[in-house]
């Protein structure tokens, strides 16, 4: 017991020095240094996080976190019965061995001057999260309950006896059996006009996103993108150096302003806005169509979850709303499937296609030749299309779980109207005068995985929506309500807090 007080006695005099992040991830490089100087020895056994929690009057789970940031990096070592260990040789040799040089060990305000003024604008707006799973995280699908064990039996029958293309990176973008059936897919399933030479598979659809601006951008340039819209896609496009320009939304989805500059690009998600969830209108559509063929701009339209809507059809796809649309049509097996799968797609017009498939080879050198393989031995045997419609069912089941919770415990009001009939998350509405991005850090600590809507809005908007996404596709019912009271605790004792500050 000694050796967890001394622990916690240091952790405690040091983690006030450590101001940036998480409460885990400052939790964990208290512990680093604890290791460095020889407050853990090397090779000695650490606290139980459930110990070391109680004494640090934290949670366990962000123990657990910073436990799991450890040995990610090689700190320690976890035995099951057995306990968690320091390592006995550290992967960091500075740890144990005095710098000769100050440079060495120059500090992170002088390392920032290595990076870029474009990375380090992205350093300042990354929202990573070392777990993805569990309640709420908004857009994952439940992972658990896709076929496994019938995909894994086409991946092993093509697996044995591979052909030799299937071995090598991929080519001329993508699988061609693949490519096939997405086609017929997509034209059955969204509309979308397209021949199989139109698609190009990616690893995901944040290097479609990144492909698309280098390809045709040049630094400076203007692009469009939903406000709220997804930060990531908005990193991506700042990261290569280009002008993004937020534009509004309403219940009929992207409103743009009358005095925009002229875009060369124009991102949106019109079949189920991200994050509030409203449907480009006809005529909103019409409207683009007409000022992107105006302005010379590629709308690229990522339609990222839209098998999942829960009151009548799915609508059809922009890009097949026309013949020869200026429009590129950006599409994951991450909601259907599962996002680790790491395959996504486009189908962008004739005069891109051998552009893209060439620079694609020559920047990404992608592969998983036989997983897109089995893919497409997957969908022609039908279990795609059966396995979305069982989705729908079960997700819809646990949608209106979700639902009758917030209208049992809180308010039917705090639901936002737009995310009520697809997707796989809802907003719960929150008022101006609360931080809900504190609020999910302090609900994260708690086991609970939110995202705030806040996040969502460009730093220039003047007033962005306060609320929380909770996603409930990958969260069963028997463990929602346990989750769900989990998370109301922590917006009482937030508020309380908060208030109590004040």
């Amino acid at each position: 017991m000694l050796k967890h007080t001394l622990l916690a006695d240091y952790i405690q005099q040091a983690l006030p020095e450590h101001t940036h992040g998480a409460l885990y991830q400052r939790l964990f490089r208290c512990l680093v240094d604890a290791i460095a100087t020889g407050v853990v020895a090397l090779g000695s056994k650490l606290p139980a996080s459930r110990d070391l929690a109680l004494e640090l009057k934290v949670s366990r789970n962000t123990v657990l976190n910073a436990y799991q940031l450890l040995e990610a990096q090689g700190y320690i070592q976890g035995f099951t019965g057995r306990g968690t260990w320091v390592s006995e040789q550290l992967p960091d040799d500075y740890l144990n061995v005095k710098p000769t040089q100050p440079a060495q060990l120059a500090p992170f305000a002088k390392t920032q001057q290595i990076l870029s003024q474009r990375a380090q604008h992205f350093m300042q707006h990354v929202n990573p999260r070392p777990i993805q799973w569990g309640a709420f995280v908004p857009g994952i699908p439940d992972v658990n309950e896709f076929p496994h064990a019938l995909f894994n039996k086409i991946q092993s029958r093509i697996g044995q006896t591979p052909d030799t293309a299937s071995l090598m990176y991929s080519h001329w973008g993508g699988n061609e059996e693949l490519k096939q059936s997405l086609c017929d897919y997509l034209k059955m399933a969204r509309s979308v006009r397209c021949e199989p030479d139109q698609i190009i598979m990616t690893d995901g659809t944040h290097q479609s996103i990144d492909l698309i601006s280098r390809a045709l951008c040049d630094v400076g340039d203007v692009v469009w993108m939903e406000d709220p819209g997804y930060w990531v896609v908005r990193n991506i496009l700042s990261m290569n150096g280009l002008d993004v320009h937020a534009q509004p939304v309403d219940e009929q989805g992207l409103n743009p302003r009358p005095d925009a500059p002229k875009p060369k690009l124009i991102f949106v998600t019109p079949s189920h806005q991200y994050p509030l969830g409203s449907h480009l209108s006809l005529a909103r559509r019409r409207e683009l169509l007409d000022l992107a063929r105006q302005q010379q701009a590629f709308i690229v339209e990522d339609d990222y979850d839209s098998e999942f809507r829960f009151t009548g059809q799915p609508f059809p796809s922009l890009q097949g709303l026309e013949q020869d649309t200026p429009v590129i049509y950006l599409g994951t097996f991450s909601k259907t499937i599962y996002p680790g799968l790491r395959v996504s797609y486009m189908v962008v017009p004739h005069v891109l296609a051998d552009t893209f498939k060439l620079m694609l080879d020559e920047l990404h050198r992608s592969g998983h030749q036989l997983t897109q393989r089995a893919l497409a031995k997957f969908m022609d045997a039908g279990h795609y299309v059966a396995h979305i419609r069982r989705m729908r069912v079960l997700y819809a089941k646990r949608r209106q779980y979700l639902i009758d919770l917030i209208e049992r415990y809180m308010s039917a009001d705090m639901i936002h109207p737009l995310s009520l009939d697809a997707g796989l998350h809802l907003v719960l509405r929150l008022p101006t005068t609360v931080n809900d991005q504190g609020l999910a850090e302090y609900a994260y600590q708690h086991g609970i995985k939110v995202k705030a809507l806040s996040l969502y809005y460009s730093p220039q908007h003047p007033a962005p929506e306060r609320g929380l996404l909770l996603g409930f596709a990958s969260v069963p019912e028997q463990e929602m309500l346990a989750a769900f009271l989990t998370l109301r605790q922590c917006m009482t004792e937030y508020q309380d807090d908060t208030s109590s500050v004040a």
